[in-house]
C-alpha cells in the first residue's frame, strides 16, 4: 500500500473540515475517496467542495464494503461512534473516530475489543496532544524534571455558552441525545489531556451542577477532586457558565512549580528541591529561591487535527507509533462519566475502573423519566 484512501462519515460541519485539508493536499500518503451521510442533501451540497471522484453514499455498509476506502474517519454523534466503528473494523477497515470514544464506558468497551481483534490502526480525535506547550509539559515529566508531582489544578471554563446555544439545537444539553455537558462536550479534550499527561488517578470525587446557568438535564459545571496513588491530588474545574472564561493548570511539584496559561509553560524551579530543604534546612522561617522560566508558543494558525490524521495516515502505511491510539480515548470517558455518577450518587468517592454497569443504569433511568 503506498496511500492510504479514507472515506469519512459525517460530512457537515467538522465531516466537511477534515475533507478539505485532506482534499487540500496537508495529509501525505493519504487520498479522500468516499463520504457518507444519512441525507443525500448533505452530499450533495458537501460534494460541492470536494473533486468528482468522491464517492457518495447514504448506506453505511455499501460504503463500508464499497472497496473503495481502506479506513473511516468517523465524525457523527456521540451515541452513534462505538456501533459504526466496530462495523468498521468487522469489515477489514482502519479507523479514526471523533471525540469521545462514546458517551459512556460500557458502550465503548468493545470497541477497544473490535479494534484489537482486527489488528487495524484505531486513532482517535484528541488534537490537544499536538498542542506543542503539553508536548513540552509532558517530556518535562517524563524526563523527570518536575520530581514528584503533589498537586495539581486545572480551571477550564472557557467554553461559555448562552441559552441560545441549547434552545437553538433542541438535541444539546439532553442525556438521550447529547449524553453530557460541560465535561462530556466542551472539556472532554482537557480530561483526555490530563489523562496523558498525569495518568489515571484511583478515584474521584466530583460535584457537578446540573442547568445551573442553563435550561438543560446534563452538566454545566463541575468541581472534581482526584487522588493518585502516589499521594498526588488533582482538582478539575470546568464550566460553561464563566464570563470571561480560564484555562490554567498549576503543577506543584518537588521541584517547584509549572504553570500553563494559553502557550505559556513558565516553570518556576528551586534552586534546592522542597524536600531536600525540608530536610536540611536549620532557618525556621527560610524562604526557597526559585529560577524562573518561559516558554512561549506563537498562536496556532487553523486546526492541530491533521496532525492527527497524519499520523494516523503514518501509522497504517509505515508502522509509526500511533501517538492517538483510540484505546486511550476510554480514560477520558471515564473520568467525565466517573464525575457524573460521583455528583449523582451524592458526591461520592468513585473507585476507578468505575462500575460502568452502575453508570449506564442511572443513565437509562435519568433517559427514561423524560
Amino acid at each position: 500500500m503506498n496511500e492510504v484512501r479514507i472515506g469519512i462519515v459525517g460530512i457537515s460541519n467538522m465531516g466537511l473540515q477534515h475533507a478539505r485539508y485532506i482534499v487540500r493536499g496537508e495529509i501525505e500518503g493519504a487520498r479522500l475517496t468516499a463520504v457518507c451521510a444519512t441525507r443525500q442533501a448533505t452530499i450533495d451540497s458537501a460534494k460541492k467542495e470536494l473533486p468528482e471522484d468522491v464517492a457518495g453514499f447514504t448506506d453505511y455498509d455499501a460504503f463500508l464494503h464499497s472497496g473503495l476506502i481502506d479506513a473511516v474517519m468517523i465524525v457523527t454523534p456521540h451515541y452513534s461512534h462505538p456501533e459504526l466503528t466496530i462495523k468498521a473494523f468487522e469489515a477489514g477497515l482502519h479507523v479514526l473516530v471523533e471525540k469521545p470514544a462514546g458517551v459512556y464506558t460500557k458502550q465503548a468497551l468493545p470497541m477497544n475489543e473490535a479494534a484489537e481483534k482486527s489488528g487495524k490502526v484505531y486513532s482517535i480525535m484528541y488534537q490537544e496532544r499536538a498542542n506543542p506547550v503539553f508536548v513540552k509539559l509532558r517530556e518535562m515529566i517524563k524526563n523527570g524534571k518536575l520530581g514528584r508531582i503533589h498537586r495539581i489544578i486545572w480551571i477550564e471554563t472557557t467554553c461559555y455558552r448562552n441559552d441560545y446555544y441549547y434552545t437553538s439545537t433542541p438535541w444539546r444539553g439532553t442525556y438521550a441525545t447529547d449524553g453530557g455537558g460541560a465535561l462530556l462536550n466542551q472539556a472532554i479534550h482537557q480530561l483526555d489531556t490530563w489523562q496523558w499527561l498525569f495518568g489515571m488517578p484511583q478515584s474521584v470525587q466530583a460535584f457537578c451542577e446540573f442547568g445551573k446557568y442553563h435550561p438543560i438535564e446534563v452538566e454545566d459545571e463541575a468541581v472534581a477532586h482526584m487522588r493518585y496513588p502516589d499521594g498526588a491530588i488533582g482538582t478539575f474545574i470546568a464550566s460553561t457558565g464563566d464570563a470571561p472564561g480560564t484555562n490554567r493548570l498549576e503543577i506543584t511539584c518537588d521541584n517547584g512549580k509549572v504553570i500553563v496559561e494559553g502557550r505559556k509553560l513558565t516553570f518556576h524551579k528551586l534552586e534546592i528541591p522542597e524536600p531536600e530543604y525540608n530536610k536540611t534546612s536549620t532557618e525556621p522561617f527560610g524562604h526557597l529561591k526559585s529560577v524562573v522560566t518561559t516558554v512561549e508558543y506563537p498562536p496556532r494558525e487553523g486546526f492541530l487535527h491533521p496532525e492527527v490524521t497524519q499520523n494516523f495516515t503514518d501509522a497504517i502505511l509505515y508502522g509509526a507509533e500511533n501517538k492517538w491510539d483510540g484505546r486511550s480515548g476510554l480514560n477520558s470517558l471515564e473520568l467525565a462519566n466517573a464525575m457524573v455518577l460521583s455528583s449523582w450518587e451524592g458526591n461520592s468517592i468513585i473507585p476507578l475502573p468505575m462500575d460502568a454497569e452502575r453508570y449506564y443504569s442511572l443513565l437509562e433511568e435519568k433517559i427514561g423519566k423524560k
